[in-house]
């Protein structure tokens, strides 16, 4: 299982999904170009020391970080028909977020091996990416038995 952001343009929110990719012990993978700087001290005040755990690859640009992804690419997008509650996860798959303020470009859209949404309340945009990240990586989680050091 792996994270996955798409040029991401808020420091905070890279910071938080890092986290919690360290947290979980899965690695994340940051497509650039990013909206900030990796050395942005908003990064690291929200990173905190957790930055220090996390299994952070950089990939300069799409192309790159597809031709190194292990397993399928899920998208998480408003735009998806299906619940992310109804989609079988795999050990090996990646999740990837867009950019906060615009997602992702039609060419990923058509690249992801599939896409999955969080349902929301109708007139709404979409939730916090991060809080859409621990959503769906909760339920993959649940669905392939992992992390193996979890509380019973």
């Amino acid at each position: 299982m792996r994270i996955a952001l798409y040029q991401p343009d808020i420091p905070q929110n890279a910071a938080a999904a890092i986290r919690l990719a360290a947290c979980l012990g899965i690695p994340i993978d940051v497509i650039e170009p990013c909206g900030f700087n990796l050395n942005d001290k908003r990064l690291h005040r929200v990173g905190m020391d957790y930055l220090a755990h996390a299994d952070i690859t950089r990939h300069t640009d799409w192309p790159r970080f597809q031709s190194a992804a292990p397993g399928r690419v899920v998208l998480l997008s408003t735009q998806a028909a299906l619940p992310y509650t109804a989609f079988d996860f795999a050990a090996t798959d990646t999740l990837l977020a867009g950019r906060e303020s615009a997602g992702v470009p039609q060419t990923v859209h058509a690249a992801a091996s599939a896409s999955v949404r969080v349902p929301m309340r109708p007139g709404l945009r979409s939730l916090n990416v991060v809080a859409a990240l621990a959503m769906v990586m909760g339920e993959a989680c649940r669905q392939i038995g992992w992390p193996s050091f979890a509380d019973p």
